[in-house]
């Protein structure tokens, strides 16, 4: 099959690009830097003729909350108008395992935005769902830091690596449309200040972590439950511990 990845040369997408190519397809990475630019259509009915699939990992190159809606909806409506002239059969996309729970969060009211379109399309699909993935654990300690503290919900995570979730994507991408979605987490629930002193002490990053009820995860107050998924997700093999030596062997 030829498979489009939007976002192909990303984290996930090259991942999954060298994946599909592994098992015998022809996989595109289409990005911006290729000449494929889902917000302004520039590339891609060229890169989507003959495409059986589409596999959407591209994210918003901004956080701010006007930027992020802006690019969900103005790429997934381009995006999905082209696959429907190109005659594509199956739309994939990555979302966020309780996206539908924290529409406080301006980036998560993109996502909300982006999960509508798919499904409002006559493409047949499969949103993939996805806890955080570890490589963004320092983004979390970032954007939750005060001066020497580092304040986060008690909430528990379930999060997966990267390796995990490209595989997942490409089963996913080689399977039949769900017509719905279908989640995937890592191996180990933890509560979320847990994981994040385990992450800042290997990273020798001596910041206070204090775990606070009242903190915000992007802006969105959480419940014990927000982020973890719920009965039956696909499971990850790949633990912290396994995680984390990987990253210091590739470093």
């Amino acid at each position: 099959m030829k498979i489009v990845v939007i976002g192909g040369t990303g984290l996930i997408g090259s991942k999954l690009v060298d994946i599909l190519r592994q098992r015998g397809h022809e996989a595109v990475a289409a990005s911006p830097a290729s000449g494929v630019n889902t917000v302004t259509g520039e590339g891609l009915a060229a890169a989507l003729a003959g495409a059986d699939v589409v596999v959407d990992v591209a994210n918003s190159p901004s956080f701010e909350d006007r930027a992020v809606l802006e690019f969900f909806e103005a790429s997934g409506r381009n995006l999905l108008a082209a696959e429907a002239s190109a005659g594509v059969k199956h739309h994939v996309a990555l979302s966020v395992v309780g996206t539908d729970r924290l529409s406080e969060s301006g980036y998560f009211r993109g996502k909300i935005a982006q999960e509508k379109l798919i499904r409002a399309a006559a493409i047949p699909y499969t949103i993939v769902r996805s806890t955080q993935f570890f490589e963004f654990l320092g983004g979390i300690v970032h954007s939750s830091a005060d001066g020497d503290v580092v304040r986060l919900s008690p909430a528990f995570v379930q999060p997966i690596g990267s390796d995990d979730v490209a595989l997942a994507m490409a089963d996913y991408t080689l399977a039949e449309p769900i017509g719905g979605i279908v989640e995937i987490a890592g191996p180990e629930r933890v509560r979320l200040p847990e994981l994040v002193r385990r992450y800042m002490a290997a990273v020798q990053d001596r910041r206070e972590v204090v775990a606070d009820p009242q903190a915000r995860y992007f802006g969105a107050r959480l419940e014990d439950d927000t982020l973890v998924p719920g009965p039956g997700p696909r499971l990850g093999t790949v633990d912290f511990e396994t995680w984390l030596a990987r990253s210091k062997s590739s470093k």
